[in-house]
């Protein structure tokens, strides 16, 4: 098993939807066995394939800790039925550091395939159903950022962008400066 990259917004694989998944071979168990891990490692409930770089209809959530229900790995899942309205703060693994309120269904069943190629339905309400919801828009290529009002999305995308490019840039100085104390070291401990 293998820790993966979570893509951060604005990747564009983000943006786009996921292929359905058609072969149930070694290589899709390995890829559910990297996004479990993927997600425990990174302390996240949820993980959809398209968030660690993979354009499969693959989802898996954990909120065992909370709910009790137990890991839930689906294969193509789609949303068949949805109830209710509900308000709740979410964050996403690929906007890290923002969460904002989201509207969504108080409760959803869903329906895909397990792991073993087996149908199954599963429902879902508190974090588990608004978990189910956020993965499976990230397969739809929606983010919870596109959930919310227009303003509070501009104002978010101008913030976010401002602090990543500093991010970037202050991580960029440190590497720079890292290197450069790395080859001033090197230099002076060749001439003694």
């Amino acid at each position: 098993m293998a820790i993966l990259e979570i893509k951060k917004f604005p990747d564009k694989i983000l943006k786009e939807k996921a292929a359905p998944v058609t072969e149930f071979d070694t290589t899709l168990q390995r890829l559910i066995d990297d996004m479990i891990e993927t997600m425990y490692a990174s302390f996240g409930v949820g993980l959809a394939a398209n968030q660690v770089g993979v354009s499969q209809r693959v989802i898996v959530i954990d909120v065992s800790w909370q709910e009790g229900h137990p890991l839930v790995i689906l294969i193509n899942p789609e949303i068949i039925h949805s109830a209710g309205a509900d308000r709740r703060e979410e964050g996403c693994l690929s906007i890290p550091g923002f969460k904002t309120v989201v509207k969504r269904a108080e409760r959803v069943r869903v329906a895909g395939i397990d792991r073993h190629g087996k149908p199954v339905e599963i429902e879902g309400n508190g974090l588990l159903g608004r978990a189910l919801q956020h993965e499976i828009d990230h397969l739809n290529g929606i983010l919870m950022i596109d959930r919310i009002g227009r303003i509070k999305r501009e104002f978010f995308k101008r913030r976010y962008m401002k602090v990543s490019t500093r991010h970037y840039r202050d991580t960029k100085k440190r590497r720079h400066s890292e290197s450069r104390f790395f080859w001033h070291t090197a230099i002076c401990h060749s001439l003694t």
